[in-house]
Formats: structure tokens, sequence, C-alpha cells
């Protein structure tokens, strides 16, 4: 049934009728890749931008579908509608994992389907009112960008390694930046003399800090530059924080509980 199923894929999008538009820029029609049982990538425009790994943060827009008979069906989720990208960080397991195992190796810039079969995907619970159990689903996605954090080590320490899921606590001072340099000061731990605690890759803070702390030993003091993206976005934090603000924080990693 495997073979039966990806073979029918495969036809379908090769004559054109599965997935209207999947035909890359030379007109060589689409690239099909098994990327593991009960994923199929179907790439039709590759694109020139960075490669995405399997840690990154990526900002995409996304179509999804159900995949019945062969072929993409209802729609039952689209960013393109709202005219309003996603982004959030890979290997976290916030998203599916026909995402996970298929958004790495996409290029800034590149579009890619991905057939995704139920146990990569909602499996038997489904998604309710909108996908069904057992559903076999299917994604148009357009990565639009791999945001980062301007990370710079001022002092490295000597201590244990902080790990998603660690509790850790930090000290640290945040200002809005702006033309390449610190504008206002809008808090710091310092001035309340107890660091700030949280647990590391639960979305308890912005996604910014989440990725460059990660990483960062007992005792390390970095500054991080971080993207609208990756903090507070298009909506800020009022009154301190104005909208599409890119941030500047100094921060130390104290401790790390339970190392």
């Amino acid at each position: 049934m495997r073979s039966s199923f990806l073979l029918t894929s495969v036809v379908l999008l090769t004559l054109g009728v599965g997935a209207a538009g999947c035909f890359d820029e030379d007109k060589k029609g689409p690239v099909v890749t098994e990327i593991m049982p009960g994923l199929t990538a179907i790439d039709s425009i590759v694109g020139q931008g960075p490669v995405v790994q399997p840690d990154d943060f990526v900002q995409l827009h996304y179509a999804g579908y159900l995949f019945v008979d062969g072929k993409k069906t209802k729609k039952f989720d689209s960013s393109y509608d709202v005219d309003k990208p996603i982004a959030f960080p890979l290997g976290r397991s916030i998203v599916i994992t026909g995402w996970e195992r298929g958004l790495p190796g996409m290029h800034v810039g590149g579009k890619r389907s991905l057939i995704i079969e139920p146990e990569l995907a909602y499996g038997v619970s489904g998604r309710s009112p909108f996908i069904p159990a057992n559903s076999t689903l299917f994604f148009d996605i357009e990565v639009l960008d791999i945001p980062i954090v301007e990370k710079e080590i001022q002092s490295e320490g000597t201590g244990a390694v902080a790990e998603t899921g660690d509790q850790v606590s930090v000290h640290f001072t945040g200002w809005v930046w702006a033309n390449g340099e610190r504008g206002e000061e809008f808090d710091s731990s310092h001035n309340r003399g107890v660091p700030y605690k949280f647990t590391l890759g639960a979305g308890m803070v912005i996604p910014g800090w989440d990725v460059s702390i990660e990483g960062m030993k007992i005792g390390t003091k970095a500054r991080l530059i971080i993207p609208p993206i990756m903090g507070y976005g298009e909506r800020g934090s009022p009154p301190k924080i104005p909208a599409n603000a890119t941030l500047c924080f100094d921060v130390e990693l104290v401790e790390i509980t339970g190392k």
C-alpha cells in the first residue's frame, strides 16, 4: 500500500493534477523526494537563500489541505489568507513531525509541498473540527527567512551548559536598539537584585532568549541583538517597547537548577 500511495502521488504531480503550480522555474517539473516513510517532499522552487537546519528559527507562509485519493482537496488553514506568515523554532516539537523533518534542507525563497501521512501529522486524534482522524495532509510551504540573534560573547563561563528543559536563572538589562545603538532601557533584573528564572525552551520568554541562552555555560556574559520577530513583534510591549522593535540585552547565565 505504501508503494501504491507514493506512486499515485508522483504520477499525479508529474501530470500537474494533484498539486497545481508545483513546477520549478526551469519548467522541468517538480523534484519529488521521499524524505522518510510517510513523508514526501515536492520542490517546485529551490530558492537561493540560506539552508534551513534542524534547529533553526524559521519564518514561512503555508497553506494546508486534506490529501485524499492522491490529490489535495479541502483547505483547512492558510497564512496566505490572512497575509501573516508564522515563525517558530525547529527541534522543539512545536510543530508536527512532518514539518520538523520536512523543512530542513529548504532554502530561503524556496517553495516545497509536503505530503504527510497521519502518523507524522495528527494521527488517530485528528484536529477537530477541520482535520479528521487518520488524515493525510498536503502543505504548500514557502520559506521567507531564517531570523537570527546576533550574539556577542563578552566573557565565557566555565560551568554546566544550558539545555532545553533546564530551569535557568539569568541576570539581564534590556534596551531598545536603533541605528546600531542602545536606546531607552526598558527593564533590568539588576535593579531588582534578583535574576529572572524560567524554563528554557518552554515558551516562557521571547524566542530570542530561548534560542540564544541554550548552549551557554554558567557564568557566561553575552550581548544579544534580537530582531522584532524573535522579540515582541508587531505588537511590541507598551509602553516601553514599540511595535517592530529590535532589542538589545546584556545577559549573564548565573544558575542552572538541577545541574
